[in-house]
C-alpha cells in the first residue's frame, strides 16, 4: 500500500477520535510526560525555532511556545490544524507561530532554517520505508548544522502487549491484525473498532537507529518513552498519586536505554543531530 492511499483512512480516523484530549487520559499521560522530557533533555534554549511535522493538535508545540519557543505545526488532518489554531489562540501571549495543513515529507520551510524538528506521528504513518526516509531527509534539510530531530516510533510489539493488558487478546477479529503487526510490522485494522487504531508501520527499535543513519543523522539517543510503564496496573491510580508518580517516572528512566527492554514501550524516541 501507497501512503497516499492510507492517507484517507488515517484522516478518517483521526477525524473521528479526539486527539486533543488523548494524552490527558490514562496511560498517554505518560506518553506525554516522557515525550516532553525527553524533548528538553537536549532543546537549545529559547527562543529557538522548532517545526512540529505531524503535531496533531498543538499539544506540544502550544507547550513550546508557552515556554518561549516559536513554534511552526504542520499535520495533515486538517481538524487537528483547526484544534491547534484554537489552543493557540487560547494562549494569546505565547501563540503558534503557524499551524497548518501539510505534508511532513515536503515542508514549506527554507533550507537551514530550524533548530529543531519534531517527527511525533510521522514515521509510523508512513508505512513505506522510502516514505519515512523522505521525512526524514526533509527534516534534516530545514535544520540547522547542528540541529535537533526527535523521531517517535510505534514498538513492533506494542499490539501484543496492549492486547494483552487490555483484554482484547483473544478478539478473533483482532488474531489476523496481530499476526500481520509481528511478522511484517505493516499495522491495518481490519475491523470497525476504532480501539485498534489506523494504518501505521511498527518499528523494531534498530530499525528506527537505521532510518536516521541513513537519512545523514547522528544518533544521539533511542530510548523507551514509556518503557513499561504503560502496562501499569490500575495505572490512573498510581499516576494521581504524586509520590508513586514520580515512583514510576524514575523507574522508567532507570530502563530507557536498556536493549531488552525498548521493545516493551509503547513508543521508542530516537534523537538524531544534523
Amino acid at each position: 500500500m501507497h501512503p497516499d492511499d492510507a492517507l484517507p483512512e488515517i484522516i478518517r480516523h483521526y477525524s473521528e477520535a479526539d486527539e486533543a484530549s488523548r494524552l490527558r487520559t490514562g496511560w498517554f499521560q505518560l506518553e506525554q510526560a516522557r515525550t516532553q522530557e525527553l524533548i528538553l533533555r537536549h532543546l537549545p534554549p529559547p527562543p529557538a525555532t522548532i517545526i512540529d511535522a505531524g503535531g496533531g493538535a498543538g499539544v506540544h508545540a502550544c507547550w513550546l511556545a508557552a515556554r518561549g519557543y516559536r513554534v511552526h505545526l504542520i499535520d495533515a488532518v486538517p481538524k487537528h490544524v483547526e484544534q491547534a489554531r484554537t489552543a493557540s489562540a487560547n494562549q494569546a501571549e505565547h501563540p503558534l507561530g503557524s499551524a497548518e495543513v501539510g505534508d511532513a515529507r515536503c515542508l514549506n520551510h527554507a533550507d537551514s532554517s530550524a533548530d529543531a524538528v519534531l517527527l511525533l506521528g510521522p514515521l509510523y504513518h508512513l508505512v513505506e520505508r522510502e516514505d519515512r526516509l523522505a521525512c526524514l531527509r526533509e527534516a534534516r534539510r530545514v535544520l540547522r548544522p547542528g540541529g535537533l530531530l526527535w523521531g517517535a516510533g510505534i514498538s513492533r510489539f506494542a499490539s501484543l502487549f496492549d492486547s494483552l493488558s487490555s483484554g482484547f487478546f483473544d478478539d478473533p477479529e483482532f488474531a489476523s491484525i496481530l499476526d500481520r503487526d509481528l511478522q511484517e510490522g505493516q499495522h491495518r485494522n481490519t475491523t470497525d473498532n476504532p480501539i485498534y487504531f489506523t494504518d501505521a508501520f511498527f518499528h523494531r527499535p534498530g530499525e528506527l537507529s537505521r532510518d536516521f543513519l541513513a537519512a545523514g543523522f547522528q544518533v544521539l539517543e533511542i530510548v523507551a518513552i514509556e518503557g513499561p510503564g504503560w502496562l501499569a496496573r490500575d495505572f490512573d491510580r498510581l499516576w494521581n498519586d504524586v509520590t508513586q508518580r514520580e515512583r514510576l517516572l524514575a523507574a522508567v528512566r532507570k530502563v530507557e536505554r536498556e536493549p531488552s527492554v525498548l521493545g516493551a514501550s509503547s513508543h521508542v524516541m530516537a534523537i538524531g543531530k544534523k
